[in-house]
């Protein structure tokens, strides 16, 4: 069995891939990174360290890679006897890949109908459909009737929190023992293929929202409250007096979200909380506050980790959720000068004012009581 991989880094190597590969997978990865794909044909084989109270390492077998650039063909002919089609690049990058991935999906149908699964392991909502919109962008009528008939695209949730590392050996990745990966059954094709560790629901709606409001809105809140707090690491914001409180306040309004809107054992969703705390205060996965506050446009935005719960718990229990409105202020402060997104967005405030950004990064509608409660957090 033969399962393609877009992304070689630390992710890819360190949790789908190693997936895959237990699961029986010959895994060919699919990269830019010509030192990372030299390294993986040389040797066939990495290592993968779970970092723990007990250290434990994992040989990943049965591995080879193709640079993109230097060898697209290679990846068409890859595609066309795939097995299963992953991916792990970054939000931002899956539509670079879509016209290398359609190429390839293309030549797969001249040659066999075997169904195929698509599936987009990235960090944010509908990876696998925004794949497939950036993908049948360029088809015709008759290759998106085709395409329909042969592949699917089905959404996934994936949690592992994988820190920035630097290592001797360049191809092994330190991780975390926990992970979570959750496929969408309803939306794939052909059998369902075995792996050991991919949970396969029929609604994944409830396990999108739930590591969104629980992983990411507590790391969101750990890194902008972190930053404003002068601190270096999400270890070192759980440890903080003051930033500890509000992580665990934050939790709890995004937690009662979850609670009313599916049903969910309070009990149960707040062992689920207390567990990801812990991951949060591993002192072998000590990430730097810089890597998980970047991008604090994208994740400014309506439908993600910070405005949606809150937005959500206004409608769901019709109050003002002070935890999630004091990160909300914290993450507009962020004023990072090595990330990009954080010099635009203090750009955009300095142009605009706060408020304005409020409406147009934010989404928030003209009037909504929040804007007056966030601008007054700002101003403390």
């Amino acid at each position: 069995m033969l399962a393609v991989h877009f992304g070689a880094g630390n992710i890819g190597r360190g949790f789908i891939g190693s997936l895959l590969s237990n699961a029986g997978y010959d895994v060919c990865f699919v990269d830019v990174n010509d030192e990372i794909v030299q390294l993986i044909n040389e040797k066939q084989q990495y290592r993968v360290v779970l970092a723990g109270v007990e250290t434990k390492e994992d040989v990943v077998q049965h591995v080879r890679a193709i640079n993109s650039i230097e060898n697209p063909e290679k990846v068409v002919e890859a595609i066309a006897s795939a097995d299963i089609v992953t991916t792990a690049v970054g939000p931002h990058v899956l539509k670079i890949i879509a016209e290398l991935v359609a190429k390839g999906l293309k030549k797969r149908a001249e040659v066999t109908s075997k169904p195929l699964n698509i599936i987009a392991c990235e960090n944010m909502v509908g990876g696998s459909s925004f794949l497939k919109e950036k993908i049948y962008e360029a088809l015709t009528v008759h290759e998106k009737e085709q395409f329909d008939h042969y592949y699917a695209f089905p959404n996934a949730a994936v949690d592992r929190i994988v820190p920035d590392q630097t290592n001797e050996d360049p191809l092994m990745v330190l991780v975390e023992p926990f992970f979570e990966w959750v496929v969408d059954r309803s939306q794939m094709i052909g059998d369902v293929p075995s792996i050991e560790g991919v949970t396969f629901v029929d609604d994944l709606t409830p396990y999108i929202e739930r590591k969104l409001f629980t992983v990411n809105t507590g790391h969101a809140v750990a890194a902008y409250l972190g930053y404003q707090a002068g601190l270096k690491t999400i270890k070192d914001a759980m440890e903080h007096e003051r930033v500890l409180p509000l992580v665990k306040g934050a939790l709890t309004e995004s937690g009662d979200v979850l609670i009313k809107k599916y049903n969910f054992a309070a009990e149960e969703h707040q062992l689920y909380v207390e567990k990801i705390i812990g991951r949060f205060m591993n002192p072998h996965m000590n990430d730097e506050i810089p890597r998980v506050a970047r991008g604090p446009i994208r994740k400014l935005g309506r439908n993600d980790r910070l405005i949606n719960p809150a937005l959500q718990y206004a409608e769901q229990l019709e109050g003002e959720p002070e935890h999630l409105i004091k990160t909300i202020a914290a993450a507009l402060k962020y004023d990072y000068r090595n990330d990009e997104e954080a010099v635009q967005l203090q750009e955009k405030i300095k142009e605009f004012g706060y408020e304005k950004v409020l409406y147009e990064v934010c989404g928030l509608a003209e009037g909504h009581p929040f804007v007056q409660a966030i601008l007054e957090e700002v101003n403390k």
